[in-house]
């Protein structure tokens, strides 16, 4: 079962969804004329390295390269949407990755670290209590974000595109028939999600940071920038030891929070919406076992 619960992830893209395996991916994409487009490729050998095998440090580089994967299967979908042939890609791509990273760490990461400092500064508050507050800040942010964000129609399908992913990994891994009436059925939450990396991530931080202890705010806000990889790397092995332990009470009790925070992205997909998906798992489970030859 490991590999099956460790292997394989997902993204929801523009009117289309991204999946991933071992040795390859899959982008399938519902075209303006209704068709379903799929794009395959293998993945990068980062994914089959040494690296993948050591904890921690595996978390936080092979998260690098899903965010540059996720760009691209973006950028896949927009261009199917507008017919025209891709455009992003080699050092544009990761330009444009940089852009979007310096934006979220900015308001992220730097913002609630500044209001922590700020109550530090002036207020008098130490070590656990600033770092609570920019903990609350940044967890605040991130949630309201993604709530506002969620009015936006075209963000709406992307959501429920989400919860299609999320429906056709859960009918897989319970060895269920892939069809859309079968995998409809299935729950929209799944632990291995990228928003439970989010809520993790907020929390985890507040430890590490608390760990610190008092400093300087410059130095404050150069420690946030520095363990991001580090807190990152830590949360992707709490999110495969969770996934790994599912049968546990405990730790049933202790992804709920990640669970109830992914009502915020995910929406109840519909049928055309599950079709994508499911395209989107066979044909990477086709590309695994052709690239696997």
């Amino acid at each position: 079962m490991e590999d099956k619960i460790i292997s394989y992830g997902g993204q929801a893209v523009i009117e289309g969804v991204m999946m991933r395996g071992q040795k390859a991916f899959a982008v399938a994409m519902r075209a303006p004329d209704g068709n379903i487009v799929v794009h395959q490729e293998s993945l990068a050998k980062v994914y089959r390295s040494w690296i993948t095998k050591i904890p921690f440090l595996r978390g936080s580089i092979l998260l690098w390269d899903a965010l540059g994967l996720g760009m691209k299967a973006l950028t896949l979908s927009a261009n199917t949407q507008t017919g025209e042939d891709e455009k992003l890609e080699g050092p544009q791509l990761y330009i444009a990755l940089g852009i979007s990273l310096t934006f979220g760490i900015g308001l992220f990461i730097l913002l609630p670290a500044g209001v922590g400092g700020l109550a530090e500064a002036y207020l008098g508050w130490h070590n656990l209590a600033h770092n609570l507050l920019e903990g609350l800040v940044r967890l605040v942010l991130l949630v309201g974000y993604i709530w506002a964000i969620g009015f936006m129609p075209d963000v709406k399908r992307l959501f429920g595109y989400h919860g299609a992913e999320h429906k056709t990994i859960n009918a897989y891994e319970s060895g269920a028939e892939l069809t859309p009436a079968v995998v409809a059925q299935y729950p929209i939450e799944h632990p291995r999600c990228g928003t439970a990396f989010i809520l993790t991530f907020v929390l985890l931080s507040v430890l590490v940071h608390s760990a610190l202890g008092d400093m300087s705010i410059v130095w404050r806000l150069v420690s946030r920038v520095l363990l991001i990889p580090v807190i990152a790397g830590i949360a992707v092995e709490y999110i495969r030891w969770t996934a790994n332990h599912l049968n546990s009470p405990l730790v049933r009790l202790l992804i709920k929070p990640n669970l109830a925070l992914q009502s915020l992205t995910t929406r109840e997909p519909d049928t055309s919406m599950l079709e994508v998906a499911i395209e989107s798992f066979k044909t990477m489970r086709q590309a695994e076992k052709d690239f696997a030859v």
